[in-house]
């Protein structure tokens, strides 16, 4: 299964990577949102893990762009951001999951595994 992840922040990324490294996912690893999106077609993820605030294109931008463009890849929203708004902004825009930073390892493979059940 291939996830491709949009997060900018260093350390949030190696947690990220070393937890699902480790259950042999292939992983698209992307510091920004426009980056992301300029490799979602080539990579087809089979899920979609992003940050809300990142340069260049926000986490909400991007679900908006991979929901236009007809996938249908389960989106996992990660941010320390943990308004009602922005949430529900987020889950509207077609997310199907939201997990606040901080997290545990445990918490986000648990929740990549549900999401992938959905596909």
């Amino acid at each position: 299964m291939k996830i491709l992840i949009a997060e900018d922040d260093p350390l949030m990324m190696l947690l990220i990577k070393n937890q699902l490294s480790s259950e042999e996912y292939t992983l698209g690893v992307h510091t920004d949102g426009r980056s992301a999106l300029e490799n979602l077609e080539s990579f087809k993820p089979d899920l979609i893990i992003t940050d809300i605030l990142m340069p260049f294109t926000s986490g909400l931008e991007l679900i908006s762009v991979v929901r236009s463009s007809g996938s249908k890849a389960p989106i996992l929203v990660l941010s320390a951001m943990d308004q009602e708004a922005t949430v529900l902004e987020a889950l509207s825009l077609g997310a199907n999951d939201f997990i606040s930073k901080p997290f545990k390892p445990a918490e986000l493979s648990m929740r990549v595994k549900k999401l992938l059940k959905i596909k």
